[in-house]
């Protein structure tokens, strides 16, 4: 079981931010779950069987938040890296081994259009 239920960023362009995420956490087999409003703010909620990573527009401070999605394989973490950046987001770290936290822990980072460090990691040795 995860460590966390639900994660829920606030960005300033909605359409701009859905766009990275759902190419981006795409390639982790990560899906757009739920899309709507309430009131005048729009949510959007991503997971594999249930919304477990949520946006929501409105005023962001610029990167306060750090979330690491798992990544099934190096692969995956390497396309997550690349659609990141290629929908906008900055590179914050290439895919690589970052054996100062552990010898099989291969991540890769990006800031995303409001700053906030995203990361995906792969734990398995391969």
């Amino acid at each position: 079981m995860s460590i966390l239920d639900h994660v829920g960023l606030k960005v300033t362009d909605f359409d701009r931010s859905l766009a990275l995420y759902q190419a981006a956490l795409g390639a982790l087999g990560i899906k757009l779950l739920a899309n709507f409003t309430i009131g005048r703010e729009r949510h959007a909620g991503f997971g594999e069987t249930r919304p477990t990573f949520w946006l929501s527009d409105g005023l962001a401070t610029r990167g306060t938040a750090h979330v690491a999605f798992s990544a099934h394989s190096r692969a995956e973490v390497g396309a997550f890296h690349a659609i990141a950046v290629s929908m906008g987001g900055r590179d914050n770290g290439a895919p690589g081994l970052r054996a100062h936290y552990h010898p099989t822990y291969y991540a890769a980072f990006v800031l995303d259009p409001d700053g906030h460090n995203i990361e995906a990691v792969c734990h398995d040795p391969e």
